[in-house]
């Protein structure tokens, strides 16, 4: 399996201390859930999202923008493993948009195919939202992974360079990001991805052999401040993006002026955070709960 394989061997030496760590394959085996509509945002065959729909009462719904992760290679399945957690947040409630994106292998993908994926899938809410009754005042980003560096990246949009590709007017407002073991910094945590994921995978996907300030638009770290609260999830037996990475960019985001947080959570590794039958799927879940409460209405 690659890159993943080589996380499966560091997670299970890191949890042999204990019982029951959450490997690749467990999260890799997830039940695949049926959404409530699928909407393709672009023509290419990954340009598409899931929209599940809460059975509640209640509405306009909350959304949560639900980002996989899996190294941004296209060797790794996408979003049908995500789409366990977005049938139990629709379950708590909030309407979830599980968002595929193309990925490194697939055409079109990597610098700026696989960000302008992002940013449409995440503006075509605007779209949606009267025919599903979709707040989008209450906008919570929750990304894994590679999905936790793009989903601290949507975020970041409106600080994008105006001589970027990626930049347009008035992108789609997250009021929070919840990364679940992602990385912010591109520049400065760039080695620690790459030992899981590829060393030269970060190089491809921002293509660092042909742009002077490969950065600039694609890093997190380098947009700030975004406006956005910003939590940063991390299993303390993670051995992909160990909770120091976290602690780090949460620094880099408070000295930038926004409220950030980490958030270690014991007896978890890197894939128990994104398992819906964990306790820390529970934790975060409490999270997204309080972020989404402390959005303005």
């Amino acid at each position: 399996m690659g890159g993943w394989t080589i996380i499966l061997g560091m997670v299970l030496a890191a949890g042999a201390a204990r019982a029951g760590p959450a490997t690749l394959d467990d999260y890799m085996k997830q039940p695949r859930h049926k959404p409530s509509v699928t909407i393709s945002y672009g023509p290419a065959p990954s340009q598409v999202a899931e929209l599940f729909l809460p059975k509640t009462k209640s509405r306009p719904h909350p959304v949560v923008v639900l980002l996989h992760g899996g190294c941004f290679l296209k060797q790794y399945e996408g979003f049908a493993q995500t789409s366990a957690l977005a049938a139990d947040l629709a379950g708590r409630g909030y309407a979830v948009w599980n968002v595929e994106y193309r990925k490194l292998g697939e055409a079109g993908a990597g610098y700026p195919g696989t960000f302008q994926d992002v940013a449409a899938a995440v503006d075509r809410l605007r779209a949606e939202a009267p025919k599903y009754d979709l707040d989008l005042k209450r906008v919570v980003a929750v990304g894994h992974s590679a999905g936790g560096h793009l989903a601290l990246w949507a975020a970041s949009r409106g600080k994008l360079p105006a001589d970027s590709p990626l930049r347009i007017s008035n992108p789609l407002r997250i009021g929070a990001v919840i990364s679940l073991a992602g990385i912010g910094d591109l520049k400065g945590q760039g080695k620690a991805f790459g030992l899981p994921c590829g060393e030269d995978t970060i190089d491809r996907l921002i293509d660092t052999a042909h742009r002077q300030a490969p950065f600039s638009d694609t890093s997190p770290a380098e947009l700030l401040p975004t406006g956005a609260k910003v939590v940063m999830a991390h299993g303390v037996f993670d051995a992909v993006m160990p909770p120091y990475t976290g602690r780090d960019y949460v620094a880099k985001v408070r000295k930038a002026g926004d409220a950030a947080e980490v958030v270690i959570i014991p007896d978890a590794t890197h894939f128990d955070l994104v398992i819906p039958t964990t306790p820390a799927w529970g934790k975060i879940v409490a999270i997204l709960d309080r972020e989404m409460k402390a959005l303005p209405r």
